[in-house]
């Protein structure tokens, strides 16, 4: 092992320092100094159009107020903390006394309803987006396959997918809204209503790309190995299982990707309309609010959604270079 790593470092060291330079840039220099220039660039570029930009409010942020705006919303977050605990602190030593004078009493515990902060928000149109998207899937891609592996039932489905697929989700809104009003009726619900709302708005875009993908992803098997699936007779679910979802996994996540960037956008719009709790109903009433610090405020949460999207989309990819049989593929 010593002899061979000797002999490739003389093999180097015998190249043109050029070209080793070159190559070196190339393989692992250019893949992360390239990003870097663009974001310096966009951010320059950013802050000398803002400096530009005047409005009712002040100037319109640039880079340095978004990132001060992040630490403040971040001191905030850990304010809002400390007041929650002290508030359950005061009331574990109120219960404390009390039942050191009345062993019989049943202590209670108030829940805190404090303001909910950003990263409170941010978690909470996380959890909405997630559980839209995984129900979606839970529909979108057994249907997706049925439809792939029958014409007949393609025939019959498409004009719905057709009909439906350009309908925004913000359409189904109100209907949404009014049915779950309607349907959803407990004295203690196990999820809050707004929850509710916004899930299914994030399903009804989940829905159809994922179908489409998924079918196309189905049909486009190579026939190769549907012959071998028939020559050795595999039951209709063996042959999907060893198949049909091998084969259409970079279509299936295709949909997927695509699905979950849709919802994510639908989502903070959604949220903002219906003021349901997470990262829309905070811009929303940022912009309501109108004070000096709103615009900034604005901006962070802009940025803060396109971060979370592309890191969204990333760990899909990620998902989809584990579960696929064809690394090339998912690499793209």
């Amino acid at each position: 092992m010593t002899t061979a790593k000797s002999n490739a470092f003389t093999e180097n060291a015998k190249q043109d320092p050029m070209k080793v330079l070159m190559n070196f840039y190339t393989n692992n220099a250019k893949p992360v100094l390239l990003p870097v220039v663009g974001i310096l660039v966009f951010l320059f570029l950013w802050s000398l159009t803002a400096s530009s930009i005047n409005t009712s409010l002040g100037k319109f942020p640039g880079p340095t107020a978004v990132a001060t705006q992040m630490v403040n919303l971040y001191n905030e977050h850990n304010a809002e903390r400390e007041k929650a605990d002290a508030f359950y602190l005061r009331q574990e030593e109120r219960n404390n006394k009390r039942l050191a004078v009345d062993p019989s009493y049943v202590p209670k515990t108030r829940t805190y309803t404090g303001k909910e902060t950003f990263l409170d928000q941010i978690i909470t149109s996380l959890v909405t987006v997630m559980s839209g998207f995984l129900f979606a899937a839970v529909i979108a891609i057994p249907l997706g396959i049925a439809v792939g592996l029958s014409k007949s039932l393609n025939t019959a489905i498409n004009p719905i997918i057709q009909i439906f697929k350009p309908v925004s989700p913000l359409a189904w809104l109100p209907l949404v809204t009014m049915v779950v009003s309607a349907v959803y009726v407990s004295s203690d619900p196990l999820f809050a209503k707004s929850f509710i709302v916004s899930m299914i708005t994030v399903t009804l875009c989940c829905l159809w790309p994922m179908v489409i993908n998924t079918s196309v992803g189905v049909v486009a098997i190579n026939q190769d190995w549907v012959n071998v699936s028939q020559v050795l007779r595999l039951p209709r679910l063996k042959h999907v299982q060893k198949i049909v979802l091998p084969a259409a996994i970079p279509a299936i996540f295709t949909g997927m990707r695509l699905s979950l960037g849709i919802a994510w956008m639908v989502l903070i719009a959604a949220e903002m309309l219906a003021q349901n709790p997470g990262l829309g109903k905070f811009v929303w009433d940022e912009f309501q609010n109108g004070s000096s610090e709103s615009l900034s405020r604005i901006m962070t949460a802009v940025v803060v959604i396109g971060f979370i999207g592309f890191m969204l989309d990333l760990i899909m990819k990620k998902i989809q270079l584990f579960v696929s049989w064809d690394k090339s593929s998912a690499e793209r």
